[in-house]
């Protein structure tokens, strides 16, 4: 089922996003398609790598953990089970579980406080390897998101810059679940503006990743500068029940 879906919803999804690419004047390669399979059983991702997908994302790390694991003990064979891929952490990370996100994830998309950057850091294995990170930034001023304010991004992010445990690699937001396209891209703006300016007042800040965008507005991210889209429901279609 879901690689006959896939098979027709993932040239479609591509294509808009490159569509979206030569809008804005940008090199379609540049935009990275995360496939996100929370709640949907492991044959969503196997089909997703038999067709060449590679960037799979979980919401909850209990998930990701379970997904991961059951996977890898397929991993020993020709075929599709045996393709590895890059696992994101998108969804929020509870401070209490926080460690775990070392050994599941490849890219933690939403760092969304100070506390957790503090617990992540303080929890790190001596000479370990640094999380690759994004630091997220509710940058629509939503009371219902997670992040970071960007007045609260701009005195905090030094701190989180100066953790050796940390790899700052850029920022993620959510946009406003409406159909005011307007807002949308606005929200998405501000973030690319905000990394903009990060780079040219810090001068240890290289992060290069907008996580913007997903299933009902990433084509509008494309458009505002994204490099990671977050798509489930496009591509997937309704989780099961």
């Amino acid at each position: 089922m879901y690689q006959t879906r896939l098979e027709k919803t993932l040239p479609q999804v591509r294509e808009r996003i490159a569509e979206a690419a030569t809008r804005a004047g940008r090199q379609p390669t540049s935009i990275r398609l995360v496939a996100v399979t929370k709640g949907h059983p492991l044959e969503a991702i196997r089909a997703a790598l038999a067709c060449g997908v590679r960037e799979l994302g979980e919401n909850r790390l209990g998930e990701l953990e379970e997904k991961r694991r059951r996977l890898e003990e397929m991993a020993d064979g020709p075929g599709p089970d045996s393709a590895v891929p890059r696992w994101h952490m998108v969804g929020h990370l509870q401070r209490r579980k926080a460690p775990g996100v070392r050994k599941a994830a490849h890219l933690l998309h939403s760092l969304d406080s100070l506390r957790l950057a503090r617990r992540l850091e303080r929890t790190a294995p001596d000479g370990c390897d640094p999380l690759p990170t994004l630091i997220q930034v509710n940058t629509s001023g939503e009371e219902s998101k997670y992040g970071f304010t960007p007045e609260d991004f701009r005195s905090q992010v030094e701190e989180i810059l100066e953790m050796p445990s940390l790899e700052v690699q850029g920022l993620m937001t959510m946009a406003p679940l409406t159909e005011d396209r307007d807002l949308i891209r606005t929200t998405f703006r501000r973030l690319r503006e905000l990394q903009e300016e990060a780079r040219e007042t810090h001068a240890d800040y290289r992060g290069r990743e907008l996580s913007m965008g997903m299933s009902n507005d990433y084509e509008l991210a494309v458009e505002e500068g994204s490099t990671l889209v977050r798509l489930g429901t496009v591509l997937f279609g309704e989780r099961p029940e």
